[in-house]
Parts: structure tokens; C-alpha cells; sequence
């Protein structure tokens, strides 16, 4: 059977030593570069680094199930602080590859109709199958959703931006309410008024002073 998967690919496994003998089974370790976009907003794996990956490949009825285990290394930026970091994921999956010929042989009859939810399935193309999809699931969904340099990061001072955890001490005068702070302009406006009346008030009562002598 021609496939459009290509063999050469690091993601692209070949089962053909499995055959089709239920129980029959293949372990096998590989090291790939990591496709790209694997991560979310503030982490992820970086494009080319190296997934180190166990599998144990059975053979099964209805196609070959993988088993299996990712580890990569995986950059981004504590959410509290922003400081770049840099740590290690590990993510476990397995996913049946079902025969091509296996789908309408395993499929209930109830579940042809039009009204059948579709769930996402995967089959082998020949003896092949590629891993890259559900290696990409597998890893996404490992990597924490607001990842942090350490757990007790006290993060960013929300009045000026630096960084706590270089300047536990930091601390600044205690805000003025903005419910006040037009009050307190409103009220320097009137003094500072008060000032020049009187100030005026003196220089008329100077004049007048003068003239009556």
C-alpha cells in the first residue's frame, strides 16, 4: 500500500517487525528535534531542541497501541515576575493506531448514522504511523498554564515594576486615595488663593495708610 507518510521522518515509526499478531510487542528509544510551536503563550519547547522519547509499541486487535513517555526541555517567562526560566517536561501518553480495514470491522452499527459524535481516531498508513500529533497533545497539555521561576516568587512591585525578589526590603509611601486627591488640589487651589487676597488686602491697606498721612 503507498503511503504519504515518509519513513525517513524522526516522528514516523514503522511496525512491519509487529506484523498483525495480537501480543506481539517493540520497545525503542529515540531522540527528536522538536517540531515548532510547541508551547503555549509563556512556555513552550523550543523549536529543534531535543524530545527524548520511550515507546512500547503492542500489537492488538484492532491496530497498535503506543505507549509512551516525552522529556524536553521547555523555555518561557515566570508569570509573576517575568523573568525568563527554564525547566524540564515529562509528558505520558497513549494512542491506538487502528488498522485501515479495522474501522468499519470495530465501528457499532448505532454509531453510522449522521448523528454519531466523531472523535478524534488514528490509523497506520501501511506499517507507518506518525507520532507528531499526539506527541504535540501530549506535551501542550503537560506544560504549566502560569508557570513561575519558584513557588514562593513574590513578583513585581505594583507601583513601580522591580523585582522583589532582588530588593526584599522594597517598599514606598502608602498611596493616596484617589477619592482625595482632587480634594487635596482643590484645597491648595484655595489657600494658595487665600494667600493672594491677603497679600492684595495688605497692599490696598498700605496705600489707604499712606494717604491719610
Amino acid at each position: 500500500m503507498n503511503t504519504t507518510l515518509d519513513h525517513r521522518s524522526p516522528l514516523v515509526f514503522d511496525t512491519r517487525e509487529l506484523g498483525r499478531r495480537p501480543g506481539a510487542l517493540k520497545r525503542l528509544s529515540r531522540t527528536v528535534d522538536a517540531p515548532k510551536d510547541l508551547g503555549i503563550e509563556v512556555i513552550g519547547v523550543p523549536e529543534g531542541a531535543p524530545i527524548d522519547l520511550d515507546l512500547r509499541l503492542e500489537s492488538v486487535m484492532e491496530g497498535v497501541l503506543v505507549t509512551g513517555t516525552a522529556q524536553a526541555p521547555m523555555k518561557g517567562e515566570c508569570v509573576r515576575c517575568l523573568e525568563p526560566l527554564e525547566q524540564r517536561c515529562e509528558a505520558d501518553f497513549q494512542e491506538l493506531f487502528s488498522y485501515p480495514d479495522a474501522d468499519d470491522r470495530s465501528r457499532h452499527p448505532a454509531e453510522t448514522g449522521d448523528d454519531a459524535e466523531e472523535e478524534d481516531t488514528f490509523s497506520l498508513e501501511g506499517d507507518l504511523f506518525d507520532l507528531e500529533p499526539v506527541l504535540r497533545d501530549a506535551v501542550v497539555l503537560s506544560l504549566p498554564i502560569q508557570p513561575v521561576c519558584r513557588e514562593d516568587c513574590p513578583g513585581l512591585c505594583p507601583d513601580c515594576g522591580v523585582r522583589l525578589a532582588d530588593d526584599p526590603e522594597h517598599e514606598h509611601e502608602g498611596p493616596v486615595d484617589i477619592r482625595w486627591a482632587a480634594l487635596q488640589g482643590l484645597a491648595e487651589t484655595i489657600s494658595d488663593g487665600e494667600k493672594d487676597e491677603l497679600s492684595d488686602a495688605d497692599a490696598r491697606a498700605g496705600v489707604d495708610e499712606k494717604q491719610e498721612k
